[in-house]
């Protein structure tokens, strides 16, 4: 039996679900908060092992929900929805805005690991477009020139 505390909390999670696989998305939580905010392929393989499944199970639903990260990201990240409803209202605006702001485009990091941007295609906020996370809090609505005092938030 493994004496590790993310196998611990793992088993934890586990005990509230009829199945382990039911376990897979709290479980790779946990090891993405641990990994320093993506999953390495170590962890996948953790997560695996904790829940008894077979990497690539773990590996398939990591790689299917864009909240997981299969590669490093900055110690802030900055969603911009790109759905309809917010497409309509200036997304592109407002990720240009994050983009000059930032020096990046989406999908990268900056130079110092800061800050990484993403184009997200729903953010669940439609009633509010653009909606905007900013480390899983939502600004909403976001217009482009908001974007300079967001950026700033985020150096400080």
């Amino acid at each position: 039996m493994r004496e590790t505390a993310f196998y611990d909390e793992v088993q934890a999670i586990r005990a509230g679900y009829p199945e382990s696989r039911s376990a897979v998305l709290p479980a790779l939580r946990l090891a993405q908060e641990q990994h320093e905010g993506w999953l390495p392929p170590e962890a996948l393989r953790e997560v695996a092992d904790a829940l008894d499944l077979a990497p690539a199970q773990v590996e398939a639903v990591a790689s299917f929900y864009d909240m997981f990260h299969l590669e490093p990201v900055g110690r802030h990240l900055v969603e911009v929805c790109t759905n309809l409803s917010c497409a309509l209202v200036g997304a592109q605006q407002v990720l240009e805005a994050f983009e000059q702001e930032l020096g990046v485009r989406p999908g990268e990091t900056t130079e110092d690991s800061t800050v990484t941007l993403r184009a997200v295609e729903c953010a669940g906020g439609c009633g509010r477009a653009v909606v905007v996370a900013v480390d899983g809090r939502y600004h909403e609505p976001v217009k482009a020139e908001d974007v300079p005092a967001i950026v700033e938030g985020l150096r400080k």
